[in-house]
């Protein structure tokens, strides 16, 4: 049976999900918007602390992202990145 959005639900499998590959995309979306520093520069600082303990920790970016939800939001939020706002959002309801 192949599986569409709709017949997605994490309550009953991760199947068909793809938390993985959806919270490595939004970390590309992240390092983009700070490479091109968009956004306050406070950013710039607070992300490559956390980043650096993420990679210390051996977290994965799922990980990172369930602990920086309101962060990232207010991030993407300034940046005015609807497409990044709308995976953050599909994450949170698939995956966190």
């Amino acid at each position: 049976m192949n599986k569409t959005t709709q017949d997605v639900d994490r309550y009953i499998s991760f199947e068909g999900i793809k938390c993985n590959q959806n919270a490595d995309r939004l970390m590309g979306m992240l390092e983009d918007n700070l490479t091109q520093q968009i956004g306050d520069t406070k950013w710039q600082t607070y992300f490559a602390d956390k980043l650096a303990h993420q990679q210390r920790c051996g977290h994965d970016n799922l990980h990172f992202i369930g602990n920086q939800m309101n962060i990232l939001f207010d991030y993407f939020t300034q940046c005015d990145d609807q497409p990044a706002l709308a995976l953050l959002y599909q994450i949170e309801q698939e995956c966190c």
